[in-house]
C-alpha cells in the first residue's frame, strides 16, 4: 500500500485490530438474521511524512449513507464546545455580517446554528442526507456532498468563497486526503482562514485511545504531519491550540500559502519540537502499540467473566463508533453486556455492529436496575456520568475501560 499523502511505500504496521463492520454500521431489527460486510482494520505509519493511516478496505460511500446514525447536537459537551468556537472566532478575527462561515461536514447544524443566531450569513456542506435535513430544519442551508476540489471550484464560481472555513472531526475521516485540503484554497477567499479539529496522535499513542481508530477514520494526525499535508495543497499553518476534546485534539488555523499574509504564532514551533522530543518523527515511537492494546483487550475480558461469574448484569452507555472498536476487538456479545444505552433515536431499536448487542433507550434502566454500567465514550465520561447519577437511583457502578479499567 501507498501513503495516501506523499505516495511512499507503506512498510510499517502501527497497530492490527483483526477484522470488524463499519463503526456506523447500526443493524436494523429487520436485518439482524443477515450477513453483515467485515473488513480488516489494520493501521500503517508512513516513514516520510508521519502520517498514521488505515489500510483501504471500505468506500467512502458505504460509511457515509444516507442513514448515518451520528448527531453531533445529542452531546451537550460538543454543542458547548461549538458554542465557544463561535464566540471565540467572532472576538478574535471580527467576522461580521458582511462575512460568509462555511463549515464542512456541517452535521446536524451543531455549530452553525450559532454562526446564524450571530447574525454571520453562513452554509454547511454535508454527504449524509439524515443529518443534512436535521441543519435545514433549524434553517441552516447545506449543500449535500462530499468535499473535493470540484466540489470547491463549484462553489467558488457562484461567489460563494468564505473568510472561514470550519473542519471540526472530518480531516481524519476522507480517503483522498490531498483533494480535501486542496479544495480549502480554492473556495477561501484571499485572505481567509480555515481551522481544522482533530484527535491529537501523540494522546492517542500515549493513552492507548485505540479505540478511536476505525474504519470511518482513515487518518491520524500530529502536527508535524497536518503540516506537510497542508503546505503542500495550498494551506499554511499558522497558530495551533492544544484542547481537551476527545480525549486531546488539536485546532489548527491555517490560511492560502499564495494570499495569507498572518505570521506564524511560537505555539507552532512549541508544539513541533514537543512532537519531536515524544519521537513522532521516529519509527520507534509507533513500535510495541499492539502490546499495549492487546493487555487492555486481556483486562477487559477478565473483568467482564469475573463480573458474570459472581452474577453481576453489566450493560453499557453510549452506542459510539469508539465503542464498537472495542467491544469487536475484544470479541464481546450480548452474554457478556447485555445491551446499550443510548439517547439518539435513529440507533435505539438497532443493534450494534458485529457484536449484535441490541441498543435501548434510558428507560430501561431506571427498569432493570444493572450492577455495572460500561461507559463507552470515555471523552464524555464526565457528561455522561453525571446523567447516569440523575437517572439511576440504585447503587450502580461506572466503568471505563480506556485507558486503563476505572471503577466509581
Amino acid at each position: 500500500m501507498k501513503c495516501r499523502h506523499c505516495n511512499s511505500t507503506l512498510k510499517h504496521t502501527f497497530v492490527d485490530l483483526g477484522t470488524s463492520p463499519p463503526s456506523n454500521a447500526y443493524v436494523p431489527e429487520h436485518s439482524i438474521k443477515k450477513p453483515e460486510s467485515w473488513y480488516p482494520l489494520k493501521v500503517k505509519v508512513c516513514s516520510q511524512c508521519w502520517l498514521v493511516q488505515t489500510e483501504d478496505f471500505v468506500r467512502e460511500e458505504t460509511m457515509f449513507s444516507d442513514d448515518y446514525a451520528y448527531y453531533s447536537s445529542f452531546s451537550t459537551s460538543w454543542l458547548e464546545h461549538a458554542k465557544k468556537y463561535t464566540k471565540d472566532m467572532l472576538s478574535r478575527f471580527h467576522f461580521n455580517s458582511s462575512s460568509m462561515v462555511v463549515e464542512v461536514a456541517a452535521n446536524d447544524g451543531y455549530l452553525l446554528q450559532y454562526m446564524q443566531k450571530s447574525g454571520i450569513p453562513c452554509y454547511g456542506i454535508e454527504p449524509t442526507h439524515g443529518t443534512a435535513e436535521a441543519a435545514r430544519k433549524k434553517g441552516i442551508e447545506i449543500v449535500e456532498d462530499f468535499f473535493s476540489v470540484l466540489k470547491a471550484k463549484e462553489l467558488a464560481a457562484k461567489g460563494l468563497q468564505a473568510d472561514l472555513m470550519i473542519a471540526n472531526n472530518v480531516l481524519a475521516h476522507v480517503p483522498d486526503i490531498n483533494d480535501f485540503c486542496n479544495g480549502f484554497s480554492i473556495l477561501l477567499k484571499p485572505n481567509g482562514i480555515v481551522t481544522f479539529e482533530f484527535p491529537h496522535l501523540l494522546n492517542l499513542v500515549d493513552e492507548k485511545q485505540f479505540d478511536t481508530i476505525y474504519h470511518e477514520h482513515y487518518s491520524y494526525l500530529s502536527l508535524i504531519s497536518a503540516q506537510k499535508i497542508l503546505n503542500n495543497n495550498g494551506l499554511s499553518i499558522f497558530d495551533v491550540e492544544e484542547l481537551s476534546t476527545h480525549g486531546g485534539s488539536l485546532r489548527v488555523y491555517a490560511q492560502r500559502s499564495d494570499t495569507g499574509k498572518r505570521s506564524k504564532n511560537k505555539s507552532v514551533a512549541e508544539l513541533e519540537k514537543k512532537e519531536k522530543t515524544f519521537g513522532l518523527n521516529t519509527i520507534n515511537y509507533y513500535e510495541n502499540f499492539q502490546e499495549k492494546v492487546e493487555k487492555i483487550k486481556l483486562d477487559f475480558l477478565k473483568f467482564l467473566v469475573d463480573a458474570k461469574q459472581n452474577k453481576m448484569k453489566i450493560v453499557a452507555y453510549g452506542a459510539a463508533a469508539k465503542g464498537n472498536t472495542l467491544i469487536n476487538f475484544s470479541g464481546i456479545k450480548p452474554d457478556l453486556i447485555s445491551y446499550v444505552v443510548d439517547k439518539n433515536p435513529m440507533k435505539q431499536g438497532k443493534y450494534l455492529p458485529g457484536s449484535r448487542i441490541p441498543i435501548v433507550g434510558e428507560k430501561t434502566l431506571k427498569l432493570d436496575k444493572p450492577d455495572y454500567i460500561i461507559v463507552l465514550p470515555w471523552n464524555l465520561k464526565e457528561e455522561i456520568f453525571q446523567l447516569l447519577r440523575s437517572v439511576c437511583k440504585h447503587n450502580v457502578k461506572l466503568v471505563t475501560i480506556i485507558p486503563k479499567i476505572e471503577i466509581v
